[in-house]
């Protein structure tokens, strides 16, 4: 990983202290020493070596909590910043980022789904429903993550 060298200055009227940077984002001040730790932020040093952050600085911490709203770990965007020049190696990385969304969103949906139906169902047992049935006919055909699997193919220690 790529680690930022820290500068070193005079702190200037529009630094602020690393309290007040994570006081300003609603972090706790080990977050932003761990995101130096890893090379994600380097701010300047005063004359006593303490830390003084710019807005450059604020800048790299909103796009760090961007990236990790959107599902990106601290390595992801760790390596986006160090391929930001590179459009291939962004690109690839957000793309297999963008697959593994799509099918979180692909299961949410169905999940939701499947809640919305047993909201509506006019079954007395939501276990008769034909709608539910199907869905657990599916659940033994394919098991755990899409792999086929049958009640008799599955250890009782584990049924």
């Amino acid at each position: 990983m790529i680690r930022a060298t820290p500068r070193v200055l005079c702190m200037p009227e529009s630094a602020v202290t690393i309290g007040e940077l994570a006081a300003r984002f609603g972090l706790a001040t080990h977050v932003l020493r761990h995101w130096e730790d890893l090379g994600l932020l380097a701010p300047h040093r005063d004359s006593g070596g303490r830390r003084v952050y710019r807005a450059d600085d604020a800048e790299t911490v909103a796009v760090i909590l961007l990236g990790k709203r959107v599902g990106l770990s601290l390595n992801e965007i760790a390596r986006l910043f160090e391929s930001a020049a590179d459009r291939d190696a962004r690109r690839e990385l957000l793309r297999a980022h963008r697959d593994q969304l799509a099918a979180r969103i692909a299961r949410a949906t169905a999940a939701l789904d499947t809640i919305e139906h047993a909201l509506e169902c006019d079954a007395m047992d939501f276990r008769s429903c034909l709608h539910f049935r199907t869905k657990v006919d599916e659940a033994l055909r394919l098991g755990v993550d899409g792999v086929a699997a049958h009640p008799v193919d599955v250890p009782l220690s584990e049924r």
